[in-house]
């Protein structure tokens, strides 16, 4: 294996094992409640929503068109695949079970959907520059830490254990050592399905919000602190996203 292509896989695995420490914040909180529970699917709501938009505005660099495909695609893909997990009734992963398994598999699936794009975007960065395929890389590794908070307060909350919740949070982002190396390699091809890759992962995460995360944000918390949660989240990723810049 040539050096360079190594150097991609190892930089962009480094974009994997960073999305794991988004766990870490719940080593200091042993018990959660059912308001708590609202709080934070309000939380990964606003963190997932930003990073949608984000996902868009990026692909509309590549092409408008594409985008917007990608994004209908998207949709229709998420819709098809809650449809067929609503027919399985015994599903379990690691400690969940039933509707919360069901819901830890769909924003595992959209996360991972996600960063294949990632890592097409780390290859072609590298395919570009070495100093700028760097830069993308420590940035979309740094993206990536609230994105795993995004699934751990999906997860965690639900009774699923902080070691399990890191674990599937790193393995949501295998893809993009995955899909690096061969997008550098191969730059002139990938470049052109960068923005229907990304409007598909975009599509599929709005869904997500609007349809499973938002909906469970209203059992015992009011509709006005939720609002103003997802507000504030919004905020602070596209200042953390802004810094990123």
């Amino acid at each position: 294996m040539p050096e360079s292509v190594l150097t991609v896989f190892l930089y962009a695995s480094l974009t994997a094992v960073a999305t794991g420490l988004g766990a870490l914040p719940f080593l200091f909180f042993k018990k959660i409640s059912g308001s708590w529970l609202d709080y934070s699917n309000a939380l990964a709501a606003g963190l997932m929503l930003t990073a949608s938009f984000t996902l868009i505005f990026e692909g509309l660099d590549y092409g408008v068109w594409k985008t917007v495909a990608g994004v209908l695609i998207g949709l229709v893909f998420i819709i098809l695949s809650n449809r067929w997990l609503d027919q399985r009734e015994d599903l379990n992963i690691a400690e969940l079970r039933g509707a919360d398994a069901r819901k830890a598999i769909l924003i595992i699936g959209v996360m991972t959907l996600h960063s294949f794009t990632e890592g097409v975007g780390v290859g072609v960065s590298f395919g570009g520059d070495e100093g700028l395929g760097i830069f993308i890389t420590a940035a979309i590794a740094l993206h990536n830490v609230p994105e795993g908070l995004a699934i751990s307060l999906v997860l965690i909350p639900r009774g699923m254990r902080i070691l399990s919740t890191a674990a599937y949070c790193v393995l949501s982002s295998v893809p993009q050592p995955i899909m690096a190396v061969p997008a550098y390699l191969f730059v002139e091809f990938f470049r052109p399905v960068l923005p229907v890759g990304l409007g598909f992962a975009a599509g599929a995460m709005i869904w997500m919000v609007f349809s499973e995360i938002i909906p469970e944000t209203r059992r015992t918390a009011s509709s006005n602190r939720i609002g103003v949660i997802i507000t504030l989240s919004v905020v602070l990723m596209v200042i953390f996203q802004e810094f990123l810049r």
